[in-house]
């Protein structure tokens, strides 16, 4: 729907399009560098009215999770402005190095050093038990200024570290997916996922059993067509949607 501070023209007609023939959507995103409602104001500003609860992310997907889970301390390694999201667990300060049940990795850009990394490490090696959360598993994303590295590199940095395998509460999970189509309250097969990414929106929606459309905008490229991926359609931009 946008790149970084710039709609993708035609996008808020094409949404308005699908209420007026009464299609059920869900806005759903990788985004945790900030919280749903402020995702929401943001898709406002740009002419799309949304409300908080048509947007899935995955810091909401992992409070559900936690919910079904043992209660136990929280590592929070997401930006100040999607902390707000995991009130009501119980959160270790942030410079804590042990006692966590869940260390929960999201995006948090330039707050990433060697020492919050190490940090995270500390906590996974110092309890055998501990879970490794990973809030999606998107590799980079379109900022202003070029590609910047998101959340999976650094959930593979940890998952080599501990020799553990990351829970993922975000595309390009099945979980995550089904969690979606639950919300839209139909079948897999009468979902489309519309994205720019060829792994967690294309193949990942492909493996939920969902139908998948392209779009050449955000961080697609060219050559995201050449690796094996094949997604039901290819659109210029989700301007088509509404055509």
């Amino acid at each position: 729907m946008y790149n970084s501070d710039e709609p993708i023209a035609g996008g808020a007609q094409a949404v308005a399009s699908v209420r007026e023939r009464r299609i059920p959507h869900l806005f759903v995103t990788n985004t945790t560098s900030r919280g749903a409602e402020v995702i929401a104001a943001k898709l406002r500003r740009f002419g799309i009215p949304c409300e908080s609860d048509e947007i899935l992310t995955p810091p909401r997907a992992a409070v559900a999770w936690l919910a079904s889970q043992p209660r136990a301390p929280l590592a929070l390694f997401v930006p100040p402005q999607t902390q707000g999201e995991f009130a009501g667990c119980e959160v270790l300060p942030q410079e804590a190095e042990t006692g966590a049940g869940y260390v929960i990795i999201g995006d948090l850009g330039e707050g990433w050093d060697f020492g919050t990394l190490n940090r995270a490490f500390r906590l996974l090696h110092h309890n055998p038990e501990g879970k490794l959360i990973a809030l999606g598993m998107t590799r980079y994303w379109q900022a202003p200024d070029g590609m910047r590295l998101d959340t999976a590199p650094f959930v593979v940095a940890l998952e080599h570290a501990t020799g553990r395998r990351a829970i993922v509460l975000g595309k390009p999970s099945r979980e995550f997916f089904d969690a979606a189509v639950a919300r839209l309250g139909l079948a897999h097969g009468d979902v489309l996922m519309v994205g720019d990414d060829i792994h967690a929106d294309i193949a990942g929606a492909q493996a939920a059993g969902l139908k998948t459309a392209l779009v050449r905008t955000g961080k697609f490229r060219p050559a995201d067509l050449e690796e094996g991926i094949v997604p039901d359609m290819v659109l210029d931009s989700v301007a088509e949607i509404g055509k």
